[in-house]
């Protein structure tokens, strides 16, 4: 049991880390739409490769910290940082309009989702911040081989929430504008309010 909620904790940071409507997920989606279904897949498989990595290099950093415990609470004030600038980035990108990238530079769909996901910035602190707080909970056990389930389930998340724009892709472009603006709100007060519960932890 134990396995598989390190799996599911993996796949659930990951798909809800990238619902809301962004680059990769809104370029997978109008790649659905300008270039076919297969093509889509094949760009959301490049770029849950490159979370695969992002995250196990979260989850390698994350594991030295939790092993050298002088650190550990200094981690807690990083991963409180980490929860407020999500904040404040999903506050900023709930007040603008995100359009995808919708020029066909390369018809090798994997290696153009290989790097457009090598260029989110956010994973690997996102990652590191999550893991951390969650090990703290006792949600999560950070060592071999907990980190590779976990690391499994970002990339297995990563790609369900790529596939599910693929499968609603016109309903989400009628609804896209809305879609953003509420869904980027939520996530910005829920990374706010995990910033603060942090902190009062570590304060106690």
């Amino acid at each position: 049991m134990i396995y598989f909620e390190h799996l599911f904790f993996g796949i659930i940071m990951a798909y809800f880390g990238l619902i809301a409507p962004g680059m990769l997920n809104m370029t997978a989606l109008k790649t659905r739409i300008h270039f076919g279904k297969s093509a889509s897949i094949k760009f959301s498989l490049g770029a849950a490769l490159i979370v695969f990595l992002q995250a196990g290099i979260a989850l390698f950093f994350a594991d030295f910290f939790v092993k050298n415990p002088r650190v550990i609470e200094l981690l807690k004030f990083v991963a409180v940082g980490v929860f407020f600038l999500l904040a404040l980035f999903f506050f900023l990108l709930s007040r603008r309009e995100l359009k995808a990238k919708t020029t066909n530079t390369t018809r090798n769909y994997f290696l153009k989702g290989i790097a457009m996901s090598s260029l989110n910035m956010l994973s690997i602190p996102f990652y590191l911040g999550m893991s951390i707080y969650l090990a703290s909970i006792g949600k999560i056990i950070i060592e071999q081989p907990y980190i590779m389930l976990f690391v499994y389930g970002a990339a297995m998340g990563s790609f369900l929430l790529f596939y599910t724009y693929i499968i609603f892709a016109r309903i989400i472009m009628t609804k896209v504008s809305y879609i953003a603006k509420n869904i980027n709100a939520i996530l910005s007060l829920l990374f706010l309010l995990l910033g603060f519960l942090t902190l009062i932890k570590i304060l106690k």
